[in-house]
């Protein structure tokens, strides 16, 4: 998959060009300690959200009450995105209830940067 970038030139007041540029997706694993995920995307911190959002909708959307504190006991406190050159981790706060930024909404998180990243070659 690729995402597309349209670039307007105009050489003359009545003729446009459009240029199309790609920008294709690399290759990621998501390390969560336990397990290993491998994905695609285009930055390290992207993987990061599209990963916990998904296991945040996973939180919303079960009903039974006893299966939300087992998922909510297993989210992941810490992420690391391994990519091809560059290992970036992330501490995960989750909080039940937006208190600060979305207050009132349900299962909350936020990333902090790690600062210990490494340099694979």
């Amino acid at each position: 998959m690729c995402s597309f970038y349209y670039l307007s030139v105009a050489l003359h007041p009545f003729v446009e060009f459009y240029l199309v540029y790609a920008m294709g997706k690399r290759k990621f694993t998501i390390d969560l300690g336990n397990e290993k995920i491998e994905v695609e995307g285009h930055q390290h911190k992207n993987v990061a959200i599209k990963y916990l959002m998904k296991r945040r909708r996973s939180l919303i959307m079960t009903r039974d009450k006893e299966k939300v504190e087992l998922l909510y006991e297993n989210v992941p406190k810490i992420i690391s995105i391994i990519g091809g050159h560059l290992t970036k981790s992330y501490q995960v706060n989750w909080e039940r209830e937006g208190t600060t930024e979305f207050e009132g909404s349900r299962f909350v998180f936020t990333l902090t940067e790690l600062p210990d990243q490494k340099i694979i070659a």
